[in-house]
């Protein structure tokens, strides 16, 4: 069965898509957690950061690199910050890799 991810790259679910290249798309999330905050999406549908297999390092390099170029894009420079939850325990709600580029606001640590 298709992720969500997977129905609006094809676009059965329609979304405002930011940036799409041949490698991943940009959305806002539906849920923004700081000014700006986006989701960069790979098309290949990789379960998770601990599903990546040998071979995925371009792709992921790519993601972040692209998260990287949107906060730029958005003004946020280099004020931003990257995030990929991995499984249900640690935020993952889609089972779809993703990076959530967050700016905007001033972001504490730990994360949690």
């Amino acid at each position: 069965m298709a992720t969500l991810f997977e129905k609006i790259a094809s676009g059965e679910i329609g979304a405002e898509i930011l940036q799409r290249d041949d490698k991943c798309f940009a959305i806002r999330d539906i849920s923004p957690q700081a000014p700006l905050h986006l989701l960069i999406i790979p098309l290949e549908p990789i379960e998770s950061l601990a599903k990546a297999g040998d071979g995925s390092e371009n792709l992921l390099g790519h993601l972040l690199l692209v998260g990287a170029q949107m906060a730029k894009k958005f003004s946020f420079g280099d004020d931003f910050r990257a995030v990929i939850n991995c499984g249900p325990m640690a935020g993952q709600s889609v089972p779809h890799l993703h990076v959530h580029i967050l700016a905007g606001r001033p972001m504490a640590w730990p994360p949690g």
